[in-house]
């Protein structure tokens, strides 16, 4: 059984798809749909850059979207196909367009809204996020929790990766005093360079905005289940794509959670269907056995070359 899973923010770099492009028609529809549906040209700053315009949270999210989109085109032409789909944040959407649950013109264009909201949601520079490894997600659940008590301030689990791997997500004083509570439970504790901090209740603006623009989006019955972060549970039903999409904003991404519903299913073949291998590296801490595939390794390889 195969999973097609698909990345989220952070797994950018300029070029990403340029061979793609060059060899198969599918993938060059997609960049050309991006930028008709856009109204400017995304595919160019994706393939020339420069980094600090595909970094911005607007631009980010539709790359990242059109690059793992062009690729899954591709696997399909080559007869590759998922038998379920899972996608890390962003991501889901990417599996959603895969699953055909909804068209790929509006959900590039409500993820680049769905990244200006997050980016406007907490002024530059007063949010933080910080990877957490070494410690089990009571742990750090209950630091967050009594940090937050203590201080007033927002700071709470965003992202539960896999085992020993979580990010936390707040304000930026109650995140670093979270983070030395974690330093003192013997966690292994880094800053990650963010515009926002994802994931959490701070993210509440953005909620709000989202769910209206949402509401323009025609969603259907995916062709395949698909797995939703916020609850880590397949899901066939297109009427709740929308809560889902909506409630993911502020809630945690349940990966690790994720990646075990997906064993519980019968997967025995993941594919990281878009840029880097980041999910492979996820799944691979949740199940040693497993041997999961980046379509397109950091080195540029891909799979059907």
């Amino acid at each position: 059984m195969r999973a097609f899973v698909f990345p989220g923010q952070a797994s950018q770099k300029v070029g990403m798809g340029d061979w793609l492009i060059e060899q198969y028609d599918e993938a060059r529809e997609v960049y050309e749909l991006a930028d008709e549906a856009l109204g400017y040209k995304l595919s160019q700053v994706i393939l020339e850059g420069p980094m600090e315009k595909l970094t911005e949270t607007e631009v980010t999210q539709p790359a990242v979207l059109t690059t793992s989109v062009a690729f899954d085109r591709v696997l399909r032409k080559l007869g590759y196909t998922p038998d379920v789909v899972a996608g890390h944040s962003l991501g889901e959407y990417s599996a959603l367009v895969s699953a055909g649950a909804v068209d790929f013109a509006d959900a590039v264009r409500a993820v680049r809204d769905r990244g200006r909201y997050m980016q406007e949601a907490v002024p530059l520079g007063e949010g933080a996020m910080q990877a957490v490894f070494r410690l089990e997600p009571a742990q750090v659940d209950e630091a967050c929790a009594a940090v937050r008590e203590e201080t007033g301030g927002e700071v709470r689990g965003a992202t539960y990766n896999a085992p020993g791997l979580i990010v936390i997500s707040g304000d930026r004083e109650t995140v670093a005093v979270a983070g030395e509570r974690l330093k003192e439970l013997r966690g292994n504790v880094s800053e990650i360079p963010v515009s926002a901090p994802f994931h959490c209740a701070l993210m509440k603006p953005a909620t709000e905005r989202l769910s209206a623009r949402l509401k323009d989006v025609a969603f259907s019955a995916p062709s395949v289940p698909y797995v939703p972060n916020v609850t880590a549970e397949p899901e066939t039903d297109g009427g709740k794509i929308y809560d889902n999409l909506v409630a993911q904003v502020e809630q945690p991404v349940l990966w690790e959670q994720t990646v075990h519903k997906l064993l519980e299913m019968g997967v025995d073949e993941f594919f990281e269907v878009g840029p880097g291998n980041v999910l492979c590296g996820f799944i691979r801490r949740v199940d040693r056995a497993q041997k999961p595939v980046p379509v397109m390794d950091p080195k540029g390889k891909y799979l059907f070359e």
